[in-house]
């Protein structure tokens, strides 16, 4: 470093020093590759700019709102991508026919001690208030 009466201060800069405080272009295709991985979900804002050392939040977001499908001018909050969100329904559409199954061999279990039609019987019954539901409807009508 030199210091002169009135002159600037001068440092020296390291090369990392120089490369952050550079601005980088970046073609069409590489843009379009990292919205893409965000919006299908397979990389979060985060991790894109970590992944393809993107230096600005803001850089990323510009393309987002530029070149991406989905509207993200109003989604600057912390929002799961489309993707992870539908993994996680999917998730919970496994959890609920899990769900689902366990239900029925209860039932076919209480079928077989009790020696009922326990579906039968609710089956019958509904049918039965439709069909009166239906007749009243008709009754009315006429």
């Amino acid at each position: 470093m030199q210091e002169g009466q009135g002159s600037r201060l001068y440092v020296k800069r390291t090369q990392r020093d120089y490369s952050l405080g550079t601005q980088r272009d970046y073609s069409l295709a590489f843009k379009l590759q990292v919205v893409d991985a965000i919006e299908k979900g397979d990389l979060t804002r985060k991790e894109a700019l970590a992944r393809y050392g993107i230096q600005a939040k803001s850089t990323l977001y510009v393309w987002l709102c530029k070149h991406g499908r989905l509207d993200w001018s109003s989604t600057m909050q912390k929002k799961a991508p489309p993707g992870k969100r539908i993994r996680e329904l999917e998730k919970a559409l496994e959890r609920a026919r899990e769900d689902k199954e366990i239900l029925q061999r209860a039932i076919d279990i209480a079928e077989a001690q009790l020696g009922i039609d326990i579906r039968k019987k609710y089956l019958a019954q509904l049918s039965e208030a439709i069909a009166s539901k239906r007749a009243g409807d008709t009754a009315l009508g006429e």
